[in-house]
């Protein structure tokens, strides 16, 4: 149907998520709901949809808290729709990633419209987030990986450092660095870390410190990642 959106709802109050779930199913949308915020930020991931519309006021976790950890793997569409209407904490809302603030209370109609708009934003030829070298092909809204077409199982913390490294592609980037970048300590002594991390990495990518593709040790200074056919 022309404007249909998949909608998740997290809202723990039972007669306002009914009442909003039959409207908006009403205007086309397919909604889905979750009272906690874990249940939401799982079915989030689990189910991607277009846009979320939260609430603060959870029992479990609070929404600013949710949309901390939903921004952190997640660049999903986001209306933050609470009673919360201080100036400051809008804002707030805003700069940590919510794509709109609505007060409550508020009408389905209004939402509807909050909906569409926030839609209409992101959607026309949004460019693709993925970054691509040779063949891997790295995309951070699912967080996944793929080489020569086929999925690599890697951890939170090895895509982060495959997905930093890959944004700097050709770049020689120190171990410093990707300890104050990727591991958030602002200073050294953690080398090891980095270097068990990164054979894991060759492991998975089925090359080796000796034999590189795409990780290679620069001695002394760092790490670059480079198509090979960059290598040379």
């Amino acid at each position: 149907m022309p404007g249909m959106a998949r909608l998740l709802i997290i809202e723990d109050d039972l007669a306002i998520r009914t009442l909003l779930v039959r409207a908006l199913r009403e205007r086309g949308h397919a909604v889905a709901t979750a009272t906690t915020a874990m249940d939401g930020l799982q079915t989030a991931l689990d189910d991607r949809p277009d846009l979320v519309v939260l609430d603060l006021g959870l029992p479990d976790v609070d929404g600013s808290e949710l949309l901390r950890m939903l921004r952190a793997v997640s660049r999903v569409p986001l209306i933050v729709a609470t009673a919360r209407d201080d100036e400051a904490e809008i804002v707030r809302l805003l700069d940590a990633g919510a794509d709109d603030y609505l007060v409550k209370p508020f009408t389905a109609a209004q939402l509807d419209a909050r909906v569409r708009a926030v839609l209409r934003r992101g959607s026309p030829e949004e460019a693709d987030p993925a970054v691509v070298v040779g063949g891997l092909r790295i995309d951070p809204r699912s967080r996944e990986v793929r080489l020569d077409g086929e999925l690599v199982d890697l951890t939170p913390r090895e895509f982060d450092l495959l997905h930093y490294l890959a944004t700097r592609r050709g770049q020689v980037i120190t171990k410093r660095e990707l300890l104050t970048q990727v591991w958030q300590i602002p200073y050294g002594g953690a080398d090891k870390t980095i270097d068990v991390h990164l054979s894991w990495l060759r492991r998975k990518l089925g090359e080796s410190a000796q034999q590189p593709r795409y990780l290679h040790t620069v001695r002394g200074v760092g790490v670059r990642l480079s198509a090979p056919e960059d290598a040379a």
